[in-house]
């Protein structure tokens, strides 16, 4: 059994990945930190895309945000 801290990007359901980029795209739309370096050009190029950047982010494997599932331990 995997434990939820061991989750890697693959590990993760569709919906949960979904909630995942969804939340972190609604917190840079809001105003949040990118947690990548990213240059002018790069912005321009996906142009601002808050669930572009969150995307990239998850990819990255440092998206802020944990997974609890029911029933694990």
């Amino acid at each position: 059994m995997v434990k939820d801290k061991d989750l890697g990007k693959e590990d993760y359901t569709k919906y949960e990945k979904a909630r995942m980029i969804g939340s972190r795209a609604l917190q840079l739309s809001m105003g949040a930190p990118f947690l990548l370096k990213l240059s002018t050009e790069d912005l321009q190029n996906i142009h601002y895309d808050p669930i572009e950047i969150a995307l990239m982010e998850f990819e990255a494997g440092i998206l802020p945000i944990t997974v609890k599932r029911p029933g694990a331990k």
